[in-house]
């Protein structure tokens, strides 16, 4: 390899799956209960979230934080579980109780919001998400995402902007008859 081409090369030291297992299990918890997934649910999503990176840790190729890959997953899972308890809510709840609408109505808005999220592209969606709904600060999110301050609060911002924009686009259409 030219010495210009190796100088490019990073070495990266990529963490194990014990190592991350150790040093992530609570980011994960906190992110799958960010996203909506319920207390009884929660210990099968952590496990399914780790399974998913046990499975495709070789590779990963640390170019993304372990926790931004982490996200990621966390993300992808409690999209899952969420549909499949939307599913078992309409299914198991005799009609008509309170707490069927309610967590009829979570898990609705709970999707819109989720649906938004999907419209914004991963680099502001992972910074709105740590900011607005894991309630990191700034400063904290540029280092976990290895960004720039300033970069961080221009994703934040740009970020804002695109979901206010898609929450009046919605509340727009429902409002045509």
């Amino acid at each position: 390899m030219p010495a210009v081409a190796h100088a490019l090369v990073r070495e990266v030291a990529v963490p194990t799956f014990d190592e991350i297992y150790a040093q992530q299990f609570a980011f994960v918890w906190r992110i799958l209960r960010t996203f909506g997934v319920t207390d009884a649910a929660l210990e099968d999503a952590v496990q399914d979230v780790f399974v998913v990176v046990h499975r495709r840790l070789p590779e990963f190729e640390g170019r993304a934080q372990v926790t931004t890959w982490l996200f990621a997953i966390a993300r992808r899972v409690a999209g899952g579980y969420r549909r499949k308890r939307t599913t078992e809510v309409l299914a198991d709840e005799p009609a008509g109780t309170a707490d069927t609408f309610a967590d009829f109505s979570r898990a609705e808005a709970t999707a819109t919001v989720l649906a938004i999220l999907d419209t914004i592209d991963e680099d502001k969606r992972v910074v709105f998400a740590l900011v607005e709904l894991e309630q990191l600060s700034v400063p904290e999110v540029a280092k976990l995402l290895d960004l720039n301050l300033n970069t961080a609060y221009s994703r934040l911002r740009l970020a804002r902007q695109a979901f206010e924009a898609a929450v009046k686009t919605r509340l727009a259409r429902k409002a045509v008859p």
